[in-house]
């Protein structure tokens, strides 16, 4: 009996003694760096604070922290009940770490951790996976284009690493990845034509990611084929564009259909004038300028960036010589994506008479013989179809030797609503002569308040130019020349570059 009372007496004093021993449970308090997202990866602490003073051997050895599915080794500072962790090497962007201590961790005294702790903190600024949104060619689709490209649309952006790592194609394709639309649209295009008459797959792994790492999470497949194209492009049509966006289409000229027929030609082409071609499907732009010739005129220059497409707009080198004609020639030849080639040849006539870019052109001058009298100052005149008119410079009203205040009117045709360019007169305007006849120095130049109110008769839908200045006559007799030299322009930026003059004798 005594015994027995003994071996209960134990058993109550132990239990007692374990009781004294959970009274302050063993447990971490308060950890660092804490859950979510810690975008400054050089501030990130990996720390422990404990309730009771920790066995260190203990806590280092049943510690672990996982990134990226590998234990990460580093080494462990105390202070107190604090310990922290520094990794051998730096924590990096877009990763997942997680962070555990076993229940095996004691403290000093060889307590156990009540429960095991294990948190998770990450690098990676979304866990969202991205989904594939829309895809072309869509499945089972048939395509004739045999340089089509893939185009594949994701709900976040992607890297072109991850596409070259995990999109394949069978037949084997290679090719260049572009990404646009913030990197969210993949763009492949192939580095050689499709097999014609084919069947593609299109797959990607779930190994595909974003740009923060989130794979997709699904392997995706797509079926499409290739026909064979054996259709001819050809030009639907060709349109000038003018300097206001307006689109005018070209004529074609098919030549003489019978005896009174005449060339069929495109008028009032003006020098700002593009022009576009139009064709029944995608052609080469290489081709294209290949096969687009001018006769008797300026280069044609494509603007359409190089590639394959319906439409091609080009001007012209230069500017078309004004009332010039020419031709443009869309020969045979023009391949599309298949290697289809264009059979027929497609002729324009060009006629470059645009009201707006026509030169400006001396017509004519008029000179007072005698400047003092303003009623009746006896004009010469002469137009540029006149050759060695007379000048009669009378001692009397031009006295030799002596400086006379007189002016010159040059008459010009120009564009309609266009004005000749006054400093285009004052730098382009000369007056020379044979054997000294006289000089002039001009003082100023005006376009209107003339000195004599009414122009010249004839010329009265001519745009007048007022030179006035001094003259200085002598007695010798010569040929006097009165010119433009290359370069006159108008309000328009029309410029004559031929030399214009009109030629009197003395």
């Amino acid at each position: 009996m005594k015994n027995k009372i003994y071996m209960v007496f134990i058993i109550v004093l132990l239990f007692n003694s374990c009781d004294i021993l959970r009274l302050s449970q063993f447990e971490i308090t308060s950890w660092s760096p804490g859950e979510g997202y810690h975008s400054e990866l050089e501030k990130i602490e990996i720390s422990l604070n404990f309730s009771h003073n920790p066995n260190k051997a203990s806590v280092e050895k049943y510690f672990s922290l996982i990134g990226n599915e590998n234990r990460i080794k580093g080494t462990f500072i105390w202070s107190g009940k604090k310990v922290t962790f520094s990794p051998l090497t730096p924590f990096e962007a877009n990763i997942d770490y997680f962070l555990s201590l076993s229940v095996d961790a004691k403290n000093t005294e060889g307590l156990s951790m009540d429960n095991a702790f294990n948190q998770n903190f990450s690098t990676r600024p979304d866990d969202t996976r991205p989904v594939l949104i829309s895809y072309s060619p869509s499945l089972y689709e048939e395509v004739n284009d045999p340089r089509a490209e893939i185009k594949l649309e994701f709900s976040l952006p992607v890297s072109l690493n991850t596409l070259y790592d995990n999109v394949s194609f069978t037949p084997s394709m290679t090719g260049l990845w572009t990404l646009s639309n913030d990197n969210k649209l993949a763009v492949f295009t192939p580095s050689e034509p499709w097999n014609k008459s084919d069947k593609y797959e299109i797959r990607f792994s779930a190994s595909l990611t974003d740009i923060n790492g989130m794979n997709i999470n699904n392997d995706f497949l797509c079926v499409f084929f290739t026909k064979t194209d054996h259709e001819m492009p050809f030009l639907l049509y060709a349109q000038r564009i003018t300097k206001e966006g307006e689109f005018i289409n070209l004529i074609r000229d098919r030549g003489f259909l019978g005896v009174a027929e005449t060339h069929i030609e495109n008028h009032d082409i003006e020098k700002e004038d593009k022009f576009l071609l139009a064709f029944s499907e995608p052609v080469d732009s290489v081709t294209v300028k290949s096969f687009l010739i001018s006769e008797d005129g300026p280069n044609p220059v494509l603007l359409t960036e190089p590639g394959f497409f319906k439409e091609f707009i080009f001007k012209f080198e230069s500017i078309p010589v004004y009332e010039s004609r020419f031709t443009l020639r869309v020969k045979p030849g023009i391949k599309d994506n298949a290697g289809n080639e264009s059979k027929e040849e497609y002729i324009y006539r060009i006629f470059a008479n645009g009201k707006n870019s026509k030169l400006p052109q001396l017509m004519g001058l008029r000179i007072p013989m005698a400047p003092s009298n303003k009623i009746d100052p006896m004009f010469v005149y002469s137009g540029t179809d006149s050759l060695f008119k007379d000048f009669p410079l009378t001692v009397v009203d031009y006295p030799p030797g002596e400086s006379v205040e007189t002016w010159i009117e040059l008459y010009f045709s120009c564009a309609d609503n266009a004005s000749i360019d006054l400093f285009s007169i004052m730098e382009f305007f000369r007056i020379e002569t044979t054997n000294n006849v006289l000089s002039f120095s001009p003082r100023y130049i005006k376009a209107d308040n003339f000195t004599i109110k009414e122009p010249h008769s004839e010329w009265g839908k001519f745009q007048r130019i007022e030179i006035s200045g001094n003259l200085i006559n002598t007695t010798y007799f010569g040929i006097v020349i009165f010119q433009i030299a290359a370069g006159l322009k108008d309000s328009f930026g029309n410029i004559n570059d031929k030399p214009q003059k009109i030629s009197l004798k003395k």
